[in-house]
C-alpha cells in the first residue's frame, strides 16, 4: 500500500511540573529577559506551564509516526510544515534535511517520521542513524535553582536513585560553594553536580568570585557559565578553573550547528551538550569525538516521546558518554506514553522495538489537551 502521507494532526498540551522539582520555595526568578530567552513564561519555574505539541502522522497505509514539539513552539510554523508535508511520500524524502526550518517543531516532524520509517523496515530508530553504540545511556539527576539545604536533599534523593550525577540550574544570586558544601556533608563523594548557569554569570570574573571555595570533589563540571560568544573567556576558564568546563550547543534555540568550529578550533572547553535534531546532533558528537572530547544528550526536561527520541540519538552517537539529560519524568506529571521509559539505576534502557519504541497514551493526552489542534 502506498507510503504518501495522508493525515497530519498537531496536538496542544500542557504537561506541568511536580510539586517540589524545580526552585525551593524561597528562590525565586525575576530575570524577565532570561525568561523571554529560554521561552520559559514570566520565569524559569513556569517552564513546564508552557504549552507543547504532540505530532501525529497517518500514512495512506495507516502505519502511525510520533513526535513531541518543544516548549512554546509556534502554531504557524506548525501549520506550514503540516502543509508542506501533507501527501509526500515517506520514502522518498531526505530525512537528513525536511523541508522545516524552525528548529522548535523542526525534531517533533523528524521524530514522527523516523518512527515511521523504522515501523516500516523493522528496525529501531537508532539503526536508521547508524546503529546502537550501547545499549543503555547514563542519565542524569536535575533540579532548578536551590538554598543549600534543599540542594544537599535533592543530590541526596538522586544518589540514592542511583544518579551518579546531578545537575542545578544557577543564576549569580545563587550561593554555589555552600551548595557543594551541604552535599559534601550529606552525601560524602558518593554523587558529584554539574552547575548549570545558562549563561547568567556572563561574564570571567563572575564566574571566578562564584567558584571560589566550591568543593571541586563534589563538582563534575560547569556548563554555560558566560555568555557563548565570548570565546576567549571560555578559554580562560579552561585553563584557569580545577574543574571541566562544557558548551551547550542548542540548535532549538536557534543556535547555529556551526557553532561547535570555533570552539574546536581553539579548544575552548573540555566536553559538549548537545541537543536538536537527531542527524544534526549525531553529526554535531561525530565532530567532538574528532576533537577527542565527550559529550551528553541535552533536553529541555520534556516529555516521553522527544525523551525516547533523545535515547535513540545517544545510543547512536559515539562519545556520548556523559550523563544525560534525559530525566523528564522526574520533573513532569505525566510522559504522556503508556510504558516508561526503562530505568536502571541511572541509566535508560534503549529501546529495541521497530519505530521510536514507545507508544502514545492516549488517556493521557484527553487529560492534558488544551482544545487546540491543528489539521491537514
Amino acid at each position: 500500500m502506498s507510503t504518501h502521507i495522508k493525515h497530519i494532526e498537531a496536538i496542544e498540551v500542557v504537561v506541568p511540573a511536580r510539586p517540589g522539582s524545580l526552585n525551593s520555595s524561597d528562590v525565586h526568578d525575576k530575570d524577565s529577559a532570561f525568561a523571554k530567552k529560554f521561552l520559559t513564561g514570566e520565569s524559569w519555574t513556569e517552564f513546564a506551564n508552557q504549552p507543547k505539541w504532540i505530532i501525529r502522522i497517518t500514512l495512506e497505509n495507516g502505519v502511525q509516526g510520533i513526535g513531541e514539539t518543544y516548549r512554546s513552539a509556534s502554531a504557524e510554523t506548525i501549520k506550514e510544515a503540516i502543509q508542506t508535508l501533507s501527501g509526500k511520500d515517506i520514502l522518498k524524502l531526505n530525512w537528513r534535511r525536511l523541508p522545516i526550518d524552525d528548529q522548535r517543531i523542526y525534531e517533533s516532524f523528524e521524530t514522527a517520521i523516523l518512527d515511521i520509517v523504522g515501523k516500516l523496515l523493522n528496525v529501531p530508530i537508532h539503526q536508521l542513524l547508524g546503529g546502537a553504540y550501547r545499549d543503555r545511556v547514563d542519565c542524569n539527576g536535575w533540579t532548578g535553582r536551590r538554598n543549600p539545604e534543599d540542594a544537599a536533599q535533592k543530590a541526596y534523593e538522586a544518589m540514592l536513585k542511583g544518579h551518579k550525577i546531578f545537575k542545578f540550574k544557577c543564576s549569580d544570586e545563587d550561593p554555589v560553594r555552600l551548595w557543594t558544601k551541604a552535599i559534601r556533608e550529606k552525601c560524602g563523594t558518593g554523587i558529584r553536580i554539574i552547575l548549570d548557569p545558562n549563561q547568567r554569570w556572563t561574564d570571567v570574573e563572575t564566574t571566578l568570585r562564584l567558584m571560589e571555595g566550591v568543593d571541586p570533589e563534589v563538582m563534575y563540571g560547569l556548563e554555560d557559565p558566560i555568555l557563548h560568544e565570548d570565546l576567549r573567556g571560555f578559554k580562560t576558564l579552561k585553563a584557569t578553573l580545577n574543574v571541566p568546563l562544557f558548551r551547550h550547543i542548542s540548535l532549538p534555540y536557534t543556535q547555529d550547528i556551526r557553532d561547535i568550529i570555533a570552539f574546536v578550533k581553539e579548544d575552548a572547553v573540555d566536553g559538549y551538550n548537545f541537543n536538536g535534531s537527531a542527524f544534526n546532533s549525531v553529526l554535531l558528537a561525530e565532530i567532538a569525538y574528532l576533537e577527542g572530547k565527550s559529550c551528553w544528550r541535552g533536553s529541555e526536561v520534556d516529555l516521553g516521546i522527544s525523551e525516547a527520541m533523545g535515547v535513540h540519538i545517544a545510543a547512536a552517537s559515539i562519545n556520548c558518554t556523559i550523563p544525560s539529560d534525559l530525566f523528564g519524568e522526574l520533573v513532569r506529571v505525566n510522559d504522556l506514553i503508556v510504558k516508561p521509559l526503562e530505568f536502571i539505576n541511572d541509566a535508560i534502557m534503549v529501546p529495541q522495538l521497530p519505530g521510536l519504541g514507545v507508544t502514545l497514551d492516549t488517556q493521557a493526552l484527553e487529560q492534558f489537551k488544551t482544545g487546540t489542534i491543528i489539521t491537514s
